[in-house]
């Protein structure tokens, strides 16, 4: 099976480089299903259902989300009513609409789909990794879901090897968000799970973080908030995590795409 994930999308710039390259490439890789981080994509904090929308129009087929979930207002009916949407697994049951896993079948495969969000640095919810324990074991790799996928959105890099490490073996992929940058790390580890620490952001990487360049700076130097963030608006790179699977459900191929921008490359 062949999967691309896509890193936090971010504003207008994001959207357009999926809808850029995404149609093409996957046609060309053959892919089975795409899944993106969309939860900075409606003016770099939350969604619509209109830009939901265009990333399902491009080819996407699953949104995972993270801290800023429910940041747009008009985002909260889509999180709650479209179980293509994913918010993270471990907010406190019954405290917020939407769900945090799926099982979907897309072609002939079974994918289940977790979004957890991480502790260290982050608003604190409940444990993610006894969080991803409980929707792992309902659905066993190979044998209940051809793959499982875990987009943990983190600021910790350790956490977030912490998870692939927890999931090495019983998950198809386990890869890292919110950082928004990419990291050098992909690879499968020793029980078969594909895993990258970041997957970046489909965004304009001449700002800060996906950010025009004038808030940050200004508040990082003078200690003061100017204005709002608002997303850069240049050239954007579609960045993501490509992974193939073997019958068992686990990693033989991963590797990170980068698309467009000034981070265009592909491995």
């Amino acid at each position: 099976m062949k999967v691309l994930f896509l890193g936090d999308v971010v504003g207008r710039t994001g959207r357009t480089a999926i809808k850029n390259h995404l149609p093409r490439l996957r046609k060309d890789m053959g892919l089975d299903a795409v899944i993106c981080n969309a939860e900075n994509m409606a003016g770099g904090f939350g969604i619509t259902p209109a830009t939901c929308e265009e990333l399902y129009d491009a080819g996407v087929d699953i949104i995972t989300l993270g801290n800023h979930s429910f940041d747009n207002p008009q985002g909260i009916s889509a999180i709650e009513n479209d179980e293509r949407i994913l918010r993270p697994v471990n907010y406190p049951p019954g405290t917020v609409p939407g769900r945090g896993v799926g099982l979907y079948e897309i072609g002939a495969y079974r994918i289940m789909v977790i979004n957890v969000l991480g502790r260290v640095f982050m608003d604190s919810l409940d444990d993610p990794f006894q969080a991803v324990e409980k929707e792992i074991s309902t659905a066993p790799l190979g044998q209940v879901a051809d793959f499982i996928m875990v987009d943990i959105h983190a600021e910790a890099t350790s956490e977030k090897m912490a998870m692939g490490v927890f999931c090495d073996g019983r998950a198809s992929l386990v890869v890292g968000t919110h950082q928004h940058v990419p990291t050098a790390d992909t690879r499968i580890l020793p029980g078969g799970t594909g895993y990258q620490t970041d997957a970046g952001m489909c965004g304009d990487y001449d700002s800060v973080i996906g950010m025009d360049k004038v808030e940050p700076l200004h508040r990082f130097t003078k200690r003061m908030r100017q204005s709002r963030f608002t997303p850069a608006s240049g050239e954007g790179t579609m960045c993501g995590v490509y992974v193939e699977t073997g019958a068992d459900g686990l990693a033989i191929d991963v590797r990170p795409i980068r698309m467009g921008g000034v981070l265009s490359s592909t491995a």
